[in-house]
């Protein structure tokens, strides 16, 4: 998607306040065409590790630290062996090992996800030996076992039924999310749902960008964020991440899902060589709970990416699950309406899959 609605240069008094949304042409011609082939899974569980006795703090005093590769990273092991912490050089995004939860959709799917895996936004991109430096101490002292909200509780507070959250001025800033407003001009083939809802029209607030664009929202998306305008509520607006006030302008996380896959932010984990079936990533195996991965949906969008998503994890049965805003669902999901939510085997969204980035 190129991003049609436009931001206008940045106004005097108005208040910071919000982030941005998202592509993909999502065709129900392509799903209806789907074959199911074998599933392959390869659940490697990227984190086993378990808390503490009593709910307290991992104890870090014999924890070891370690490297390996592709991509390069470092693990933070506990004397026993469970691992505490994944940090891959150049990324922001660490996946810590905390209390249980489970995550589900029973409306939608039969997929239940139960994960130890805490995925949280770091101060600074990790580097080989940054575990010495006095912002990751602190850093780590702070969320090594918290419970406090992360990238996934985010997320699951835009599904279908999440209750409203209110900042102290009033704002509601989450709660159930549409995708976007009807299409008028929707049908067979064609989109369900109007894209370019960024997560400044689901707050219904002006946003100041850093580089002087100002985004505007539309009365007729609020509560509304598309695939890249809900990835960018959750990793921007809520985690704090900066954010592009286009694909283009200013500095962050870009504004539609081709901006995202093909920027230099974080670290390509999945390398996108093309958009075309032959360019299907096959090492899925690589990907960790928190990568964003994106997709080839709509031949519409021609050499552009149309949809992105977050890995969240393998659920009960094994299969590598996302969460993403679709249009068929009406909002964030990781349900199984117009394709499963599985990144393995050769469903809809897996046989559409192209890269995957770690932010």
């Amino acid at each position: 998607m190129t991003g049609k609605k436009k931001t206008r240069p940045l106004l005097s008094g108005l208040v910071l306040l919000g982030l941005v949304a998202g592509s993909g042409f999502l065709t129900l011609e392509l799903r209806k065409q789907e074959e199911q082939g074998v599933t392959e899974v390869r659940n490697v569980g990227v984190l086993k590790g378990t808390r503490g006795e009593g709910g307290e703090s991992p104890d870090t005093t014999d924890a070891e630290w370690s490297r390996l590769k592709s991509p390069a990273r470092s693990v933070l092991r506990s004397a026993d062996g469970q691992v505490m912490a994944v940090l891959t050089d150049g990324a922001r995004t660490a996946t810590l090992t905390g209390p249980a939860r489970t995550f589900e959709e029973p409306a939608s799917t039969a997929s239940t996800v139960s994960t130890t895996d805490w995925v949280r936004l770091m101060p600074e991109p990790w580097s080989k030996g940054a575990e010495k430096e006095k912002w990751f101490e602190e850093w780590y002292e702070e969320y090594a076992g918290s419970e406090e909200d992360d990238l996934f509780a985010f997320a699951f507070q835009y599904v279908a039924g999440a209750k409203e959250k209110k900042d102290d001025q009033g704002l509601v800033y989450a709660g159930d999310a549409d995708f976007g407003p009807l299409n008028p001009d929707g049908g067979e083939g064609g989109d369900l749902r109007l894209e370019e809802s960024d997560f400044y029209d689901y707050l219904g607030i002006p946003y100041p960008f850093r580089d002087g664009k100002v985004g505007t929202p539309e009365a007729a998306r609020a509560r509304s964020l598309d695939c890249s305008g809900y990835i960018r509520m959750v990793l921007g607006y809520r985690a704090r991440h900066p954010l592009m006030s286009s694909d283009k302008s200013g500095d962050g996380l870009p504004r539609t899902a081709n901006g995202m896959a093909r920027s230099e932010q974080g670290v390509d984990v999945l390398p996108l060589t093309g958009v075309s079936a032959k360019d299907r990533p096959t090492a899925i195996d690589q990907l960790q709970p928190g990568d964003l991965v994106f997709f080839k949906l709509d031949a519409r969008t021609k050499e552009r990416l149309d949809h992105v998503g977050m890995v969240l994890g393998h659920d009960t049965e094994g299969h590598l699950i996302f969460v993403s805003s679709r249009e068929e669902v009406n909002g964030p999901t990781i349900g199984d309406i117009g394709g499963v939510s599985r990144l393995d085997g050769n469903g809809y969204y897996a046989k559409t899959l192209r890269s995957a980035k770690r932010l």
